[in-house]
């Protein structure tokens, strides 16, 4: 077994026990692998192993590894904060954009559509008080997801959020678990909590997650960016 597969094993034993411990199935869980500026070739190597959900932050780094990868059956996730005049480069490429967090990405997403194409969105929500970080409050939480639900070109699939770095993740969680439990009295099929990361994803489970994007501790190291 070669060390990224290793990782990789070693990452969905612990998310399988995490989702036991919680009293779910594992089966339940979509795990997202983050390959931030690692080339294509380690996506291909992951690819070997059995991955097909891979998250990115950048628009150049999803379009250029989308198309270079055009020959594998990945599905492709933008968890990075978008800028609106990127929306149909990400659109072009991805298959769930995790970010939205105005009404006016959500727009640009839209008139970016092709044809009957329907993109899955999720509502970012900030669990901060750093109104400078990306996410919706979580009071206009609903507000974002009724506008949504008005755009025929895309599929409410339910929330984001990053745990803040000063508050305990299960408390943080807990309030992304609540934002879910009121959008999907909104949308029913809005079922995603997409939350977790390498050191929080037993708390992201605990709390209801449904995709984690788990990065370097598959990938390994990232390497230093020209």
């Amino acid at each position: 077994m070669t060390e990224l597969a290793a990782r990789l094993s070693t990452i969905d034993q612990r998310i399988a026990d995490a989702a036991r411990l919680a009293g779910r199935d594992p089966a339940e869980i979509t795990r997202i692998v983050v390959t931030k500026f690692h080339p294509a070739s380690l996506v291909r190597d992951l690819y070997a192993s059995g991955v097909r959900e891979v998250g990115e932050n950048r628009q150049q780094e999803l379009s250029a590894k989308a198309e270079e990868l055009a020959d594998l059956d990945l599905r492709w996730h933008f968890i990075g904060q978008a800028q609106t005049n990127k929306a149909a480069a990400i659109r072009r490429s991805a298959n769930a954009v995790h970010s939205v967090d105005r009404d006016r990405l959500a727009d640009a997403l839209h008139r970016a559509a092709d044809g009957d194409d329907v993109l899955d969105v999720l509502v970012q929500v900030n669990l901060t008080q750093d109104q400078g970080r990306g996410g919706v409050a979580p009071g206009d939480a609903r507000a974002l997801a009724e506008h949504i639900l008005t755009l025929p070109s895309l599929a409410l699939r339910g929330v984001m959020a990053v745990a803040p770095l000063d508050e305990e993740p299960a408390s943080a969680f807990a309030r992304l678990r609540a934002v879910s439990d009121g959008l999907r009295e909104l949308e029913p099929a809005a079922d995603w909590i997409s939350a977790g990361m390498t050191g929080d994803f037993v708390e992201a489970i605990a709390a209801g997650a449904t995709h984690l994007r788990i990065g370097s501790a598959i990938t390994g190291p990232r390497p230093e960016r020209g």
